[in-house]
């Protein structure tokens, strides 16, 4: 199969390049009717926060990975980059990696979560476009079906693997019911960002933002549907909240011992977890002196970072063979495509001849005898062609290349006489038993 793509990820790019290429959704509406009219017949789009790659079969033999760049690059003229920022991908290479991308071992995460739905969301938007044909229609079944394998089959996406998502789930584990706690996540970046998503996915009561910039703490607050606590109000309604995630970029404490030792006063003791995840640190370490005061630093959360990623990164070769019987599967399927003109072909190659022997008796016997040779005729050759039509189907579906395939479809042909240029070429007898 001839499919073509380009990648630009984390592995090739920095971020400022990745940003630069991002589509968002309406820049891939506009991207693909270019890819339709030049380059690709049918295709798909996915762009993330690590990863911008466009996919599909060419229009012509002549295509390549330069086309597909200068079509990327009609949309999106920003950007420094060059051809070593794009992975070129062709033929078996492309279907290996679309499902290694959708099965999460591609991602800067190992057994990244979202990457699936994203993969998924972007396969519907090539439908919408009508970008999606019978090949690209099976090809992404498979895909599907590579990261569902993935997720139910092995231990790829389980564990926390960002410090974000480690603390919310040592989180879980001091509050059984998160959804009767309250949390203040403090600090708006990335992490802080990720831990409310984080608290939020998993069905928090309440949240709040708090930042020194107001209007980053609203953006985010929006998003999650959360309130806002004033920056310099935060140890005035510290003691209002079970659960507080630190996350900024501070040169000093935020939270010192005398701050949590007074919320904990307000809070007549009732526990509470604090989450300093920045570098340098928000809280003083010493509050893991008091009673009832759950206290994890970066350190402690990197420890569980690290475990839950080596136990992901062992589970690749499990991933990596059901990418293997997937990708068998799949050219099972697509060899078989270039085996049904072959197998038809013999079909009617022996149809003609009984239709032609059946010609040549009809004014000679009865109408019911005639119905009758004809019901036999029909049985017969349905079940002389029975194991060659299947044997022929069984070699197309052993995932054999396309190549392979072709050389026996060419040799059933000039086994029968059969020619393999315009049409069909039946050799059959006239009257007079002279072959035509």
């Amino acid at each position: 199969m001839d499919l073509i793509g380009i990648s630009i990820n984390h592995r090739t790019a920095p971020v400022e390049l990745r940003e630069a290429l991002h589509l968002n959704q309406d820049e891939i509406e506009k991207i693909v009717p270019v890819l339709k009219d030049s380059v690709l017949a049918e295709g798909f789009v996915l762009s993330t926060c690590n990863r911008t790659e466009i996919f599909g079969l060419p229009r012509e033999e002549l295509v390549t990975i330069d086309d597909i760049v200068s079509s990327l690059q009609s949309i999106k003229k920003n950007g420094n980059f060059n051809n070593n920022n794009f992975d070129g991908f062709f033929s078996c290479g492309s279907v290996k990696h679309l499902f290694s991308v959708a099965s999460g071992i591609d991602s800067m995460i190992v057994g990244d979560s979202q990457i699936l739905g994203q993969v998924k969301e972007a396969f519907e938007i090539s439908k919408s476009l009508d970008f999606v044909g019978p090949v690209l229609k099976r090809l992404f079944d498979h895909t599907l079906k590579v990261g569902k394998r993935a997720i139910k089959e092995t231990s790829i996406g389980e564990g926390a693997v960002t410090v974000s998502y480690a603390a919310v789930n040592v989180i879980e584990k001091i509050f059984a019911n998160l959804d009767k706690k309250s949390a203040l996540v403090i600090g708006a970046g990335e992490t802080g960002e990720l831990a409310a998503v984080h608290l939020r996915d998993k069905g928090i009561g309440e949240i709040s933002i708090a930042n020194r910039t107001l209007a980053k703490a609203e953006k985010l607050a929006k998003k999650i549907k959360g309130g806002i606590i004033p920056f310099e109000s935060i140890c005035d309604n510290l003691q209002f909240f079970d659960i507080v995630i630190s996350a900024t970029s501070a040169n000093d404490y935020i939270l010192n011992y005398d701050d949590v030792k007074i919320m904990m006063t307000k809070r007549r003791n009732t526990p509470v977890c604090l989450m300093d995840i920045a570098v340098p640190r928000d809280i003083d370490p010493k509050v893991n002196n008091l009673e009832n005061v759950f206290y994890n630093d970066i350190d402690s959360l990197q420890i569980i970072v690290k475990q839950n990623l080596k136990k992901r990164e062992k589970e690749i070769p499990v991933v990596n063979n059901i990418i293997i019987e997937e990708m068998v599967h799949f050219y099972g399927w697509y060899n078989s495509l270039e085996m049904v003109p072959t197998i038809l072909s013999i079909r009617d190659f022996f149809e003609n001849i009984r239709q032609d022997e059946l010609r040549k008796i009809k004014n000679k016997v009865t109408d019911e005898d005639y119905l009758k040779v004809e019901d036999m005729t029909r049985r017969m050759l349905g079940r002389i062609l029975h194991n060659p039509t299947k044997k022929l189907k069984e070699i197309a579906e052993t995932g054999e290349s396309g190549s392979e395939v072709q050389t026996r479809a060419m040799c059933a042909k000039e086994l029968f006489g059969l020619s393999n240029s315009n049409g069909n070429h039946y050799i059959t007898e006239n009257n007079n038993g002279e072959q035509v």
